[in-house]
This record gives structure tokens, C-alpha cells and sequence, in this order.
């Protein structure tokens, strides 16, 4: 019947048409209007896909969205059954603003292989590259994790870099970090791009810290489709989610692995560039002998077989 990996092409194409839709609205200052039109793209393209999937996690009640939502029916009705995750727009601050490290991303896996995570809209992230698989203690202090990092990584503890969120709610592990003479990369915003770094060793060892677990789910399918290391902990930051977690029975304090978060090897991770970053270029505009030009960059991290894939695309608009 096909996997889902399969599909990796169409998938491609989803990120692609929300990208070229929100592009120029990069640096507008107006991230609601470039989400809007990157849902609204997606959303469009999504449902020409032959597939019965189901978004496990989207743009959800937290953002208040209309469309991508929990739950939604997506694709044609026909063939694979498929679980997907959306972000349209991972980094909206980044991308109104024209700082690095936007993406447009979805993930992929068989029906029933993503995790559930119901209420909760934040999630508490371990990510480390291939290097580290078995060899961290989840559940150990900051300080002997990185210790654990930086023997299988062949590095001394001042050489590891770990990516944070620049937020209130990371001064203790920043504390933690610093005081055991690890670095830090911050950034604003963009949770994806920062786990990303980490799983393709591209500039940060590590990511750590609290960040939204739609960007989790996409996350776990990336490391999963490239053999990395992964954990997650429920970690609601507001009252009305801890009261709602209560009372779907979530465990805020267990610690869930990578093979939870998504149980199969046949799981996709895209991401296309809207800002330029470590791994994908930002979207480019113009004109040749054709008329006007948009060209898109897109990383596609492949479980099926486990390669890295760059795809340039120019689409005359």
C-alpha cells in the first residue's frame, strides 16, 4: 500500500506553496497576516495530497486557529492513513521581523504513530545528535548530561553548545548551563530550528528548555528519521492548561522518549526556508526572461532511508 515516506514529494510541495504565499510579507512586521496566508496555503495544498490524514497537532487552540486545527481531516480521502504535525510559520517573530531561523515545517508518520498530547501546549525538550542515542540520562541534572554529551561527542565540557530559548523560564537552566562552563546559543524564538541544529550537528550540540509541543512532535519526527536522540515532559506554563492537563490525567513529571513521541521509522520531517538559517535559505524573488520568479529551500530529513534531501525550487508566479 506505499508509506508515507513515499509521499515526500507532495509534502514538499505543501511547505513550498505556504512559503511562497507568506514570503512577502517577511520583515512586514505583521506575523498574523504572514501566518494567516502560510495556513491558508498549506491548507489548500495539503488537501490535494492523496492521503486520509489527520493534523495530531497544528496550529490548535493556542493560537486560536481556524484552519490546521487538532483534528482536522486533510488530504483527498483516499490511500495512506497518515498522522501530521504543522507549524506553517515556526518563528513568527523571527519572520516578522527578518531575523534568522524561520521556517515553514510539517512532519509525517502512519496514522496512530504520533503522540497525543491533548491540552497541553508545552513541552519540556532534550535533543542531542545521533552520537548521544542511549548514552543520556534523561532524568540527571543539567550539568551530568552535558558531561554525558561531551564524553560521546569527544569534547571537552567548554567546547559543548546548547541551543535555549531566550525566556523567563530558562534562567535556572541557563544557570545550570553556564555554571558547568557549557555555551549557549539563544534566540528568540524557533524551538524547530534549534533542534534541528542539534540533530545535524550544525553549529549546537544540544537543545534544551521549554517550547511549544506542536514544534515537539515535528521535532521528534526529525530525530527519529536521523537516528538522534530525543525526550520530552509535558510542561504546562498557564493555569487554565494545568487545570485542563489535570483533568485529561496527563503526568507533567514523566519523561517520554523519541520512540513515544513517534513509533515509526516511516516519518517525514520537512522544513522550508522563510529567513535564511543554519540548514535552509530564505525564499527569493525576481525576474527572468520568464516573467516574475519566487525560488524556495527545503530540507527534507527522510526515515524511510535516513538521507538528508535539498530541494531548490523555482516556480514563476
Amino acid at each position: 500500500m506505499g508509506k508515507v515516506t513515499d509521499l515526500k514529494i507532495d509534502l514538499v510541495e505543501v511547505c513550498e506553496a505556504a512559503a511562497r504565499a507568506c514570503a512577502p510579507w517577511v520583515g512586514s512586521g505583521r506575523k498574523d497576516e504572514g501566518d494567516g496566508l502560510a495556513v491558508d496555503a498549506m491548507r489548500a495544498r495539503i488537501n490535494q495530497v492523496r492521503m486520509k490524514g489527520v493534523v495530531v497537532i497544528g496550529e490548535g487552540a493556542k493560537d486560536e486557529a481556524p484552519a490546521l486545527y487538532d483534528g482536522e481531516e486533510v488530504g483527498t480521502g483516499e490511500g495512506l492513513e497518515v498522522d501530521i504535525a504543522v507549524d506553517p510559520i515556526e518563528g513568527t517573530n523571527l519572520f516578522a521581523k527578518d531575523m534568522p531561523g524561520s521556517i515553514c515545517t510539517l512532519a509525517a508518520a502512519p496514522a496512530g504513530a504520533m503522540y497525543r498530547p491533548g491540552s497541553c501546549f508545552y513541552m519540556d525538550k532534550q535533543v542531542y545528535p545521533k552520537a548521544a542515542r542511549g548514552k543520556i540520562d534523561p532524568e540527571a541534572p543539567v550539568k551530568d548530561r552535558l558531561a554525558q554529551l561531551a564524553k560521546v561527542l569527544g569534547k571537552d565540557i567548554t567546547e559543548v553548545k546548547v541551543f535555549v530559548l531566550d525566556k523567563p523560564r530558562h534562567q535556572d537552566l541557563l544557570k545550570e548551563i553556564y555554571g558547568c562552563g557549557a555555551k549557549v546559543r539563544l534566540a528568540t524564538d524557533g524551538d524547530v530550528n534549534g533542534a534541528i541544529q542539534a540533530i545535524l550537528n550544525m553549529g549546537c550540540d544540544a537543545l534544551l528548555g521549554i517550547g511549544g509541543t506542536p514544534e515537539g512532535i515535528v521535532t521528534a519526527c526529525a530525530a527519529r528519521a536521523m537516528g538522534a536522540e530525543m525526550f520530552g515532559r509535558m510542561a504546562p506554563q498557564k493555569d487554565f492548561e494545568i487545570e485542563a492537563c489535570k483533568k485529561e490525567g496527563l503526568d507533567t513529571t514523566r519523561i517520554i522518549e523519541r520512540d513515544e513521541l513517534v513509533t515509526s521509522d516511516d516519518c517525514l520531517f520537512i522544513a522550508t526556508g522563510l529567513t535564511s538559517g543554519a540548514y535552509v535559505r530564505h525564499v527569493k524573488a525576481g525576474t527572468d526572461a520568464y516573467g516574475k520568479y519566487m525560488t524556495t529551500d527545503t530540507v527534507v530529513l527522510d526515515g524511510g532511508i535516513g538521507n538528508i534531501r535539498h530541494v531548490q525550487t523555482t516556480v514563476h508566479v
